[in-house]
């Protein structure tokens, strides 16, 4: 494939480019973007807020969780309680929700009901459910982190006991396991390659997906060590690069389809992360309170990438930490979420 100059070539986000949405949220780790402009966030207060093009917000639960207050008890609102943190729309246009802190892939109608679709795998708890993917097929791909809890245990370098599922006609099945704290995953244009983030590995992986849904040949894509913070979230642009949140550092990154490294905005030196990085790479045991410390201005504890606008030019940051969502227009579009028309 031929392809014309990369649209990233030269591009930094300014801060002052920068835009927030959203109010008052709680944990806005995932986004989804429909095409009229209306916004769905994952909400720590147990289900999702929904962001009108107009700037209303409605919060969307069955029972609402008063459990998350970083303020009074970050320690409490961030390792435990209900946290839903992937999203994805199912064919019906309700909300699949990978449950960080329930441990558990929930289905919500656009009414506010809710019910665990899964807790169990081959007879086991899940683990740390953290993202969740419909593709064209229809079928769902989740992801769990790891079978520690707390999951501030499982951030360090010598542990690597996260795994993939698939959800398709034959039920509910591991097809890749062995990651170091599998966080997002996505597919890319043709839905040829399934891409990981490995966030204590600080790399993406990518696996060859077969028609029946298993995979193969994993190998590193790009760098094999991202740089300062932790990889998290990812997705395509149409171009081809790879964009991911950089957590902790709070770095916005891209791996261009050659496998070169791109850094588009970076929310400046702190030393807790700094800290963090010398705790981290020297495979010492890291306390919760040195994550706790870290996290920048603009989106602290940066998770997510999500492309939406009319245009798909139209970038929403998610975060762990945020009462916001940054927003800024790329000079590039996304791909297209897959939606449920």
């Amino acid at each position: 494939m031929t392809r014309g100059k990369n649209p990233l070539d030269g591009w930094v986000l300014n801060r002052a480019d920068i835009k927030h949405v959203g109010h008052d949220l709680r944990r806005p780790e995932c986004i989804l973007a429909e095409p009229d402009g209306t916004l769905w966030s994952a909400d720590a207060r147990g289900g999702v807020m929904r962001i009108d093009p107009s700037g209303d917000q409605h919060l969307l639960v069955q029972r609402q969780s008063s459990h998350f207050d970083l303020k009074a008890d970050i320690k409490s609102s961030l390792l435990s309680g209900t946290l839903p943190n992937g999203l994805a729309f199912t064919s019906h246009g309700d909300f699949l929700i990978a449950n960080f802190g329930t441990d558990t892939l929930e289905l919500m109608t656009r009414d506010g009901r809710s019910r665990v679709l899964h807790d169990t795998i081959d007879g086991k708890p899940l683990g740390k459910v953290n993202y969740v993917m419909r593709d064209s097929k229809d079928r769902i791909w989740l992801t769990v982190s790891t079978r520690i809890n707390p999951w501030s245990d499982a951030v360090r370098k010598d542990l690597a006991d996260g795994y993939i599922a698939l959800i398709d006609g034959n039920g509910l099945r591991v097809v890749a396991e062995g990651f170091a704290f599998t966080n997002e995953i996505c597919l890319d244009a043709n839905e040829e390659y399934l891409y990981v983030a490995e966030t204590t590995a600080n790399h993406v992986s990518r696996l060859k997906v077969a028609p029946d849904g298993t995979l193969s040949g994993r190998e590193v894509f790009g760098p094999s060590d991202l740089g300062r913070g932790l990889i998290d979230g990812i997705t395509f642009d149409a171009y081809g690069n790879l964009w991911g949140a950089m957590c902790l550092s709070d770095r916005l990154i891209a791996i261009t389809p050659e496998g070169d490294l791109k850094t588009l905005f970076d929310d400046g030196e702190d030393p807790a992360v700094e800290q963090f990085e010398r705790e981290f790479q020297s495979g010492q045991a890291l306390s919760f309170e040195t994550l706790a410390a870290c996290g920048g201005t603009v989106s602290p504890w940066m998770a997510s990438i999500t492309f939406g606008g009319p245009d798909l030019k139209t970038v929403y940051v998610g975060s762990l930490k945020g009462t916001t969502i940054p927003t800024f227009i790329s000079p590039v579009a996304g791909l297209p979420m897959v939606h449920w028309r």
